[in-house]
């Protein structure tokens, strides 16, 4: 059974910086691809980050080099560190895992981002 957790959200002002973590069992972060999501109220989930098996990661352009996300092999966790927030920012946020053997998607419930002052 996969099951990912995501921790670390919270409020935050604007140019503040925090780091998600997700914890994931039944699934390897190292060998599968592993992806952040956003959904802002009223709005459709939206792509942030991902990391694949080699390494390789990539991000949309909105991210503008503000977003990191890496992964802790040995802890099987993923992260996502966001800097220079802004409340355009403010969503909750999940981790995705996806299988490189079957191509499912597995997620988590997510963690609350929310950027104000």
């Amino acid at each position: 059974q996969v099951q990912l957790v995501e921790s670390g959200g919270g409020l935050v002002q604007p140019g503040g910086s925090l780091r998600l973590s997700c914890a994931a069992s039944g699934i390897i972060v190292s060998i599968n691809t592993m992806g952040w999501y956003r959904q802002a109220p009223g709005k459709r989930r939206e792509w942030v980050a991902t990391i694949a098996s080699s390494g390789i990661t990539n991000y949309p352009t909105f991210v503008k080099g503000r977003f990191t996300i890496s992964r802790d092999n040995a802890k099987n966790t993923v992260y996502l560190q966001m800097n220079s927030l802004e409340p355009e920012d403010t969503a909750v946020y999940y981790c995705k895992g996806t299988s490189v053997l079957n191509s499912m998607e597995y997620w988590g419930k997510g963690a609350a981002v929310t950027v104000s002052s």
